[in-house]
C-alpha cells in the first residue's frame, strides 16, 4: 500500500506543480475558453489541464517502474498501452482546444488511441452472457474494447461542466476503484500485490487531485478535452485490465457463489455511472429533438443542479456525495454481504435526496459562490458603500459590480442556448 501512496503523492505533486506551466502553453497556444451564452464561467479561461495531468502520469509510472515491487506490472505492454493512449487523447485533445475539430476527426482520434491500447494487450476477454462469460472472438473483443474506451473517455468529457466536477468525480470513482482492486490482488495473489489496474487507480486518482486545487470554483484553469479523454481512458484501461486477468474458468461456477464474479463490471459501471447518465440522457434528448448528439444543450446533469438553485460549488459538492454513494457502495459488496450494503445504500441515497431537494437550494449561504470569488453584491438603493449579499431571487437580485456565475447563469438561460463548456 506504502509504494501505492507514494506513486499517488508523485503523480499529485507533478500536476500540481506543472498545472501553472500548462496555463502559460494555453495562452501561448490561444486554448481559451471564451465566455459565450451556453456556458458557466464570466471570464476567458485557459483549458489546457490535460497537458499537466499527462505529466503527472508519465513521472509516477516512470517512478512506479522503477520500484522491485512493481516490477511484474512492467512484464507486459499493458502500461505502455495505457500510458500511450493517454498521450494520443491528450495531444488529440490540445488539438481541439486550440483549433475546435469536428466531432467526426475526434472520434477518429479517440479510437485510434483505444485501438493503440487495445493493441497493447488491454483488452476485454469476458463478458456476463447467457452462455457463458468468454468473448467468442478477437475481432469482437477488439471491438467491444474500443466501444469501452470511447464510451468513458466521452462520458467523462460530458460530465465537465462545472470547475472540479470531472476531476472530483474521477477522484471519487478512482479511490474506490483502487481500494477494490487492491484487495482483489490481496486475495488473488497474497505473496504479491502488484497489479496495473491498483498503479494506475492510484495514478488517477493523484493527478485529479492535484489538479483540484487549481481548477475548484473559481477555477484558474479547465482540463479541456485533453484533460476529460486522458481521465476516462485511464480509468478504462485500468478497469479493463482488471476483467482482462479474469479466469474464465470460473464460469464453472454458479448460483450465489457466482455473483461476485460480476464485480469487476458493475463497480467501473457505477464509479461513472453519473457521466454515463448524463451522457446518454444527452444523447437521447438530442436524437429526440432531431439534433445532432454531439449538440450542446443547457440541460445536462450539473446546469439542473443551478437551475434547482444551487451555488456553483453547492452542486459540484452534491454531485460528489451522488458518485461517492454508488462507487463505494459497489466496491463494499468485495468485503460485506449484498444485504447489509443493500440497507446502507438506501441510507445515502436518501441523504443525497435531502441535500440535492432539501433546504440547502433555497435557504441560507452555505458554500454560495459570493463567498468563494470574494464578490459581495452591493445594494444599489442603499446610499451609503455598505456591501451587503443580495438574498432575492434571480429575476429581482441587485446589481453586482463583477459578475457571479449564477448571474452568467440567469443570463445564458434567458439566451436559451446550447450549453457545455468545450471539453
Amino acid at each position: 500500500m506504502r509504494v501505492y501512496v507514494l506513486v499517488m503523492l508523485v503523480a499529485a505533486a507533478v500536476t500540481y506543480l506543472a498545472t501553472p506551466g500548462a496555463r502559460w502553453v494555453a495562452r501561448r497556444t490561444n486554448a481559451i475558453s471564451a465566455v459565450r451564452a451556453r456556458d458557466v464561467h464570466v471570464q476567458p479561461t485557459p483549458r489546457l489541464g490535460g497537458l499537466a495531468m499527462l505529466l503527472g502520469i508519465v513521472v509516477a509510472v516512470l517512478l512506479a517502474s522503477q520500484m522491485p515491487f512493481l516490477e511484474d506490472v512492467f512484464a507486459d505492454r499493458q502500461v505502455i498501452g495505457i500510458v500511450g493512449g493517454a498521450a494520443i487523447v491528450c495531444l488529440l485533445g490540445w488539438a481541439d482546444d486550440v483549433w475546435d475539430l469536428d466531432w467526426m476527426t475526434k472520434l477518429a482520434g479517440q479510437m485510434l488511441a483505444a485501438g493503440f491500447v487495445a493493441f497493447n494487450q488491454v483488452q476485454l476477454v469476458w463478458l456476463p452472457t447467457p452462455g457463458g462469460l468468454t468473448i467468442p472472438s478477437a475481432r469482437l473483443s477488439l471491438f467491444l474494447t474500443v466501444l469501452v474506451i470511447v464510451v468513458a473517455m466521452n462520458a467523462v468529457n460530458f460530465v465537465d461542466g462545472l470547475d472540479g466536477l470531472a476531476a472530483g468525480i474521477v477522484a471519487i470513482g478512482a479511490s474506490a476503484f483502487f481500494l477494490y482492486t487492491y484487495s482483489l490482488t490481496q486475495q488473488a495473489s497474497p505473496e504479491n500485490y502488484a497489479s496495473i489496474a491498483t498503479l494506475m487507480t492510484a495514478v488517477l486518482v493523484g493527478i485529479c487531485l492535484g489538479f483540484l486545487p487549481h481548477n475548484f470554483y473559481p477555477s484558474h484553469i479547465f482540463m479541456g478535452d485533453s484533460g476529460s479523454m486522458v481521465l476516462g481512458l485511464v480509468f478504462a484501461g485500468a478497469a479493463i485490465s482488471v476483467i482482462g486477468r479474469f479466469d474464465p474458468t470460473l464460469v464453472a461456477i454458479s448460483g450465489a457463489q457466482r455473483a461476485p464474479l460480476f464485480i469487476p463490471l458493475v463497480l467501473p459501471v457505477a464509479v461513472v455511472l453519473l457521466p454515463l447518465l448524463d451522457m446518454t440522457m444527452a444523447v437521447v434528448r438530442r436524437l429526440a429533438a432531431g439534433k445532432s448528439p454531439m449538440a450542446p444543450d443547457r440541460l445536462h446533469l450539473h446546469h439542473r443542479m443551478l437551475a434547482l438553485g444551487h451555488s456553483h460549488r453547492r452542486a459540484v459538492l452534491i454531485l460528489y456525495v451522488w458518485t461517492a454513494v454508488f462507487a463505494f457502495g459497489a466496491a463494499a459488496l468485495v468485503r460485506w454481504r449484498w444485504q447489509v450494503v443493500l440497507v446502507w445504500l438506501a441510507v445515502a441515497v436518501v441523504v443525497a435526496f435531502v441535500l440535492t431537494l432539501g433546504p440547502l437550494r433555497t435557504r441560507g449561504r452555505f458554500l454560495d459562490d459570493d463567498v468563494a470569488s470574494g464578490t459581495l453584491p452591493v445594494a444599489t438603493s442603499a446610499p451609503s458603500s455598505r456591501t451587503v449579499r443580495a438574498t432575492a431571487p434571480s429575476s429581482t437580485r441587485v446589481s453586482s459590480p463583477v459578475p457571479t456565475k449564477e448571474h452568467d447563469h440567469d443570463r445564458a438561460e434567458r439566451h436559451s442556448g446550447p450549453a457545455g463548456r468545450p471539453g
